[in-house]
This record gives structure tokens, sequence and C-alpha cells, in this order.
């Protein structure tokens, strides 16, 4: 890519860079994609995840989301997959 030094002068991330060096459009191709597939949420989770709040809502001084992480059934759930489902809840 005779071009290159002109992609080289704007801020890139890890996954743009790899892309740079081993062919452009290998992300879009699954080789090498940096983030895993979020695994959808079920109505049964759902269900617990309300749940879960409205039993640790109203408790003074602790943490709501660690509460619930700490109760959810389904492992492998984070932080911020539970705060995001919650705000769409």
């Amino acid at each position: 890519n005779k071009k290159a030094f002109v992609e080289l002068l704007f801020w890139k991330s890890p996954a743009t860079v790899r892309e740079m060096t081993e062919g452009y459009g290998s992300l879009r191709e699954g080789e090498g994609a940096g983030r895993s597939r979020v695994l959808p949420w079920t109505p049964q989770e759902e269900q617990e995840l309300r749940e879960l709040y409205w039993k640790y809502k109203e408790v003074e001084g602790e943490d709501v989301i660690a509460a619930i992480l700490a109760h959810l059934p389904a492992p492998g759930r984070t932080r911020r997959q539970v705060v995001k489902r919650l705000v769409r809840l």
C-alpha cells in the first residue's frame, strides 16, 4: 500500500492496525476479531434480573449491581452488560 503513510497520520486502535497489516476485511470476516459475541438475554434471565433489582435496590450502603452479579444465576455476565440490560428494561 503506497499510501499507508497517510493512514499513519491518524489515531488507530489495535484492531485497525491489525486490519492494516493483515489485509482489509479480515476483521469483518471474523478472523482476529477482538470481541466475542455477547449472548442474548433470555426472558427467564430478564425476569431474574428484575427480581434481583427490586430486591437489592433499597439496601443502604451496598452496590446494587455487585449484589445482582453475586446472585445472578447466569455466569459470564459483566457489570456493563447488567447495567445496559437494566437501563433497557
